[in-house]
């Protein structure tokens, strides 16, 4: 009945917004003067989604708490976004990132650009609604046969609200999703406290099924360091923030370059909180079942079935109404991705291909119910994606790096050289990106290609090298092949 509720209150708000919108301008970027705070909190609203709800108590009760060392990433990432990539950015103001690509280097630069981002955001969503669904089965206490109906709902009231409401529609339900999701994650863990009566939860020593997580390793096999997960979310942010039209697009949202610091100033505030907060629940959970191993259906392994607890502790040990609002805000950290990914491919689809090519709608009006017709079509393609993610390996954490961290920082990359690098060649950046994707690709499914380790059953290089490794590669050779390109002419 909540989620119904919920449901229902979004596509109102679609409406809502939808009514007076006539313009693309108002459609993709809000008019480019929304508030920054509002802005700040769709950031993090977009970037969080379902995966990273649960993947973060998943991966603390499964493997370790030194995930919870992303932390320091975020002032690092904050003065190099805030202070080197939004002035650049501000001072273009335009409704896709990918013309900069083209106005810089060449179309062949731009459509790479396109396609990468094409490929990662419908990658992204297929992902997590599967991954939400999953879990959402396991609360709903239904077997697997309903997931495809719980993906085709999910994306289909997010699909609605955005092709109705456009931008000011996502920002304002991401604030409502943001909510939900953070008081979901306090509402567990009081129920938690509750039941211990205090804070006896909190763990005094390295638990038995925990990983080794190193400070520092020179071992790439090694699952997680705290080194390795400082660099990987700096990079992550980093790429993200300069690459993915989800982000360049509520930048050029705002009125100024200042108005936009603020608001990544938010998201990275909001991630603290938020990080910090699963981060316990995970240890709240783990410690709660613990101190009740016969709470946990017959054959669970605390180690291999980490990410089930969550969910799990949502059906069966909350009271109904709490557990209510807590799968409502599991399927609003689902939806708050979907809407923005949407809403970001039409913009693209629209700028880069369509108009770019000459066959832009006769007027804004026409425009505007393209672009929703076109939400759609996105929506079904998300669905049908949905079918085909479940056969990557690894845990929810794990398979979120290895499907998205193979396009992050490739795309960046061309932004690298068409903003920071004056000698860029197009043959060059081609080069750098070539190299880098398949190092991404080698470093995601080296299991596969190179095979497990015996012991651990881990790949043999971590999933955490994944952005940093296919960054410097992509760079280097990008930075090699356009010096001696610049030289030559």
């Amino acid at each position: 009945m909540i989620i119904l509720l919920y449901a229902t209150s979004t596509i109102a708000l679609g409406w809502y917004f939808g009514r007076k919108q006539e313009t693309t301008k108002e459609y993709f970027v809000g008019s480019g003067n929304m508030n920054w705070f509002l802005i700040g909190v769709s950031l993090f609203a977009t970037l969080l989604s379902t995966i990273s709800y649960l993947s973060m108590p998943g991966e603390v009760i499964g493997k370790g708490p030194v995930a919870m060392v992303r932390i320091l990433a975020l002032p690092i990432t904050f003065l190099v976004v805030g202070y080197f990539l939004v002035p650049v950015y501000m001072r273009q103001r335009v409704t896709s990132a990918y013309q900069l690509l083209e106005e810089r280097l060449d179309l062949s630069v731009r459509l790479l650009g396109v396609a990468m981002f094409l490929c990662l955001r419908l990658v992204w969503m297929s992902l997590l609604v599967y991954l939400a669904s999953k879990a959402l089965i396991v609360m709903m206490g239904v077997d697997e046969t309903y997931i495809p109906w719980i993906v085709l709902a999910t994306g289909l009231v997010s699909v609605i609200y955005t092709s109705l409401g456009g931008l000011r529609a996502v920002v304002v339900t991401d604030l409502i999703q943001t909510i939900l999701l953070f008081g979901g994650a306090l509402l567990v863990l009081g129920v938690v406290t509750w039941a211990f009566g205090c804070f006896g939860w909190f763990p005094t020593e390295w638990q038995a099924n925990w990983d080794p997580q190193p400070v520092f390793s020179f071992d790439p096999k090694v699952r997680v360091t705290a080194f390795g997960t400082v660099l990987g979310v700096v990079c992550w942010y980093v790429s993200t923030a300069g690459g993915d039209q989800v982000s360049i697009q509520r930048f050029m949202a705002t009125r100024d370059a200042d108005a936009a610091r603020r608001a990544y100033a938010t998201q990275m505030a909001v991630s603290a909180v938020v990080v910090v907060v699963l981060f316990l629940v995970g240890l709240a959970l783990l410690g709660y079942f613990r101190a009740h191993p016969e709470w946990l259906p017959e054959g669970t392994n605390l180690r291999k079935d980490a990410d089930d607890l969550f969910p799990l502790f949502i059906s069966y040990h909350l009271p109904p109404g709490i557990s209510g609002l807590v799968v409502a805000a599991m399927f609003a950290a689902a939806m708050s991705s979907i809407d923005s990914g949407v809403n970001s491919i039409t913009a693209v689809v629209m700028t880069d291909l369509l108009e770019r090519f000459g066959q832009r709608p006769r007027t804004e009006k026409a425009y505007v119910l393209a672009a929703r017709l076109l939400a759609f079509g996105i929506g079904a393609t998300i669905v049908v994606g949905s079918m085909f993610v479940k056969n990557i390996p690894g845990n929810f954490m794990a398979v979120t790096e290895k499907a998205v961290n193979l396009l992050v920082t490739p795309i960046f990359s061309l932004f690298f050289f068409a903003l920071f690098v004056p000698f860029a060649r197009p043959l060059g950046v081609w080069a750098g990106w070539f190299c880098g994707t398949t190092t991404a690709i080698l470093i995601a499914f080296s299991g596969p290609i190179f095979g497990y380790n015996p012991v651990t059953g881990y790949d043999p290089v971590s999933f955490q090298w994944i952005a940093p490794s296919a960054l410097t590669v992509n760079i280097t050779v990008g930075l090699i092949v356009s010096r001696i390109l610049s030289k030559k002419s």
